[in-house]
């Protein structure tokens, strides 16, 4: 029998893989539909606007697969019962950055259609992106070295302090005594 919280994360994930379904295929209807009625002059796009939709949309393809087989819960088909949830598609790191990355091309997509091809350019924000976190994690620390500035003592003592020894400091400074009869 299933625990409680692979049947929460079994049921978060179909929904997340419904949305996924369908989030492939709304944006390029609305693409097409927002072209018809903003930019009918656009109409066949360009060799070039093709070029941009086919090179963003395999990535994404690619992603939404990949999230899909690893949110897919499996269940026994005779019983029905819940065998395996899945990995967490809420999770931070890498899921987190797959749906980031289909919501920029979604969003350039739809974009594109309304207001022009120059919305692909905002599609350069993911290497942005994925090079800043580059450099914070790896290239800075490695080129530039770590701070070798010690810390002041300032800084230490209230690290090692807890939040009940930093309320008992502060009262000993007042006067309280109830501080001064439990040091006795």
């Amino acid at each position: 029998m299933a625990k409680g919280s692979q049947k929460r994360i079994a049921g978060q994930n179909e929904k997340a893989v419904k949305n996924l379904r369908l989030g492939m295929i709304v944006p390029t209807i609305l693409s097409i539909v927002l072209r018809l009625i903003f930019r009918r002059s656009s109409l066949p796009p360009s060799k070039g606007a093709l070029a941009i939709y086919i090179l963003t949309y395999l990535p994404a393809l690619f992603l939404s697969r990949y999230l899909e087989n690893i949110g897919t819960s499996r269940r026994d088909p005779t019983t029905g019962t819940l065998i395996s949830s899945g990995e967490d598609l809420n999770q931070s790191g890498v899921t987190e950055w797959c749906f980031d990355i289909l919501y920029v091309t979604w969003g350039c997509q739809i974009g594109s259609g309304a207001f022009g091809e120059w919305v692909w350019y905002l599609y350069l924000v993911i290497p942005l992106y994925a090079f800043l976190k580059l450099w914070t994690s790896f290239i800075s620390p490695m080129v530039l070295g770590r701070s070798s500035a010690p810390p002041s003592e300032e800084t230490t003592e209230k690290e090692t302090l807890s939040k009940r020894q930093e309320k008992l400091r502060k009262r000993g400074e007042r006067g309280d005594p109830r501080v001064r009869a439990s040091r006795k």
